[in-house]
């Protein structure tokens, strides 16, 4: 993996009236509180998942 890069994903909107598969989106990112901040690896997998629930998270480098 060339690119190590970090990205911060916080969940900025609330999970409340979302479908179920965008909770376990958010989930399996670790994203479990309004306004938490985890930290991944830059790759395709993680900002495709960043992407399904864009409306509800804030991606920083």
């Amino acid at each position: 993996m060339a690119n190590n890069k970090l990205v911060k994903i916080k969940l900025v909107k609330s999970l409340i009236g979302s479908s179920e598969a965008q909770r376990k989106v958010a989930q399996s990112l670790g994203l479990r509180k309004l306004n938490q901040v985890v930290e991944h690896y830059n790759s395709d997998t993680i900002m495709g998942m960043a992407n399904k629930i864009s409306h509800l998270v804030e991606v920083s480098e």
